[in-house]
């Protein structure tokens, strides 16, 4: 069922964003997903966000309370168990429920973009009721398995090997820094194939979590995101049917970027959230705090910070908005999605930074969100390509563009 049928009995109140003054010019239903996200995140995640931290605790009945509101499938069709909406829409929601709960966010991210993304664009119809139906209503999540120990940003270097033997193919190596990995049913894993045909000789592969000689590393004790567990999937000799190859033997290389681009407005859109939550914070704390006998919200240092945390938030939400347009209209997004990422996860990282400046000594203590959005912001720089890695994506595409 689509989105705004599950929401229509809101159809007709007069929607108003406290935070996004440029959603008034989207259309009805992306303005009442915003406000349907915003309030679920007030009520279920922002209470609840720093118990999820402080206990590295995934958030189970929030995840299938979102895949209720049809959050965890966004734009998967409605034959598969999706909303069916488009990638502006997700990247207002992933804002949203980000701005409650970083955790939260990134694990309706990699289910949404990373999971779904590639078994919706590459899977046959088998492996799509098989593998994406059961994913969408938040009781079960996916994880994308491509980064391995030695290989980080160099995603045409896997070392873990899948070898055809008869009618499976039998995996060996070990994947890292896997998202959702404790929680995952399914994998999509990239192995070697061939070596000699180097990233061409990469394909990808659906990997059932209870298929023997699949095994989890630890659960990694994080700096940020506590909420989402972090882990190695090791494969020993581990068998998958020959039909588990996700599109066609060497397309590995091709569907893991292309899955990307479109992860990276995701990540963008987390960023955003957590940015948001920044200056909201420090908004409601300067204009309580008193200090030379007035709010600090009055004081001219405190109005610049709060102007350039703005400032940066909303060019950045335009630029993942405009990512997610191109993807929309079926436009190349490739450098677009690179700069929203770039944009956005430095903003998070700014606003929360400044945030922690405006509350002083509170902004370090845990009995504020600050210091949280602060360690949250940090890996928005990190996964789905480091801020380096999008410079490179920039700067060949503008390099291209401008000598073609």
């Amino acid at each position: 069922m689509m989105f705004a049928l599950r929401i229509a009995s809101r159809m007709g109140q007069r929607v108003r964003s406290r935070s996004i003054a440029s959603l008034s010019a989207l259309p009805d239903t992306h303005q009442m997903l915003q406000k349907t996200c915003r309030d679920f995140a007030d009520n279920e995640l922002v209470p609840n966000a720093a118990r999820f931290d402080r206990e590295h605790l995934y958030p189970a009945e929030q995840i299938r309370k979102m895949g209720e509101l049809g959050l965890m499938a966004i734009s998967v069709k409605e034959e598969y168990g999706g909303t069916g909406l488009d990638y502006v829409a997700y990247a207002i929601a992933m804002e949203e429920i980000s701005r409650g709960c970083a955790s939260a966010g990134v694990i309706m991210s990699v289910n949404n973009s990373l999971y779904l993304g590639p078994l919706t664009h590459f899977g046959n119809e088998q492996q799509q009721q098989k593998y994406v139906t059961e994913y969408t209503d938040g009781s079960r999540v996916g994880c994308f398995a491509l980064s391995e120990p030695g290989n980080g940003s160099d995603a045409g270097a896997a070392s873990t090997t899948a070898t055809l033997k008869g009618d499976h193919w039998v995996l060996n190596g070990t994947k890292c820094w896997i998202t959702n990995g404790y929680e995952a049913g399914a994998a999509v894993v990239f192995a070697t194939t061939d070596k000699s045909l180097k990233h061409k000789g990469i394909s990808a592969f659906i990997v059932p979590k209870e298929t023997p000689g699949f095994s989890l590393g630890k659960k990694e004790d994080k700096l940020g995101i506590r909420g989402s567990s972090t882990c190695s999937l090791i494969f020993e000799d581990c068998a998958i049917p020959r039909e588990n190859l996700l599109g066609e033997p060497g397309f590995g290389f091709k569907i893991a970027m292309q899955t990307l681009d479109a992860g990276r407005i995701g990540i963008a859109s987390q960023a955003l959230g957590i940015a948001q939550a920044s200056l909201e914070c420090a908004v409601d704390y300067a204009n309580k705090r008193i200090a030379f006998g007035k709010p600090i919200a009055k004081l001219q240092a405190i109005q610049t910070k709060i102007a350039d945390m703005a400032t940066r938030l909303e060019a950045a939400r335009l630029l993942t908005w405009r990512a997610a347009w191109l993807k929309d209209n079926k436009k190349p997004f490739t450098k677009e999605a690179a700069q929203a990422k770039l944009a956005a996860s430095e903003a998070a990282t700014y606003c929360a930074h400044q945030s922690i400046q405006v509350l002083g000594g509170m902004g370090y203590v845990s009995d504020m969100p600050a210091e949280r959005h602060y360690r949250d912001a940090r890996i928005t720089e990190i996964y789905e390509g480091t801020s380096e890695i999008q410079r490179l994506v920039i700067a060949g595409a503008v390099i291209k563009e401008l000598t073609a």
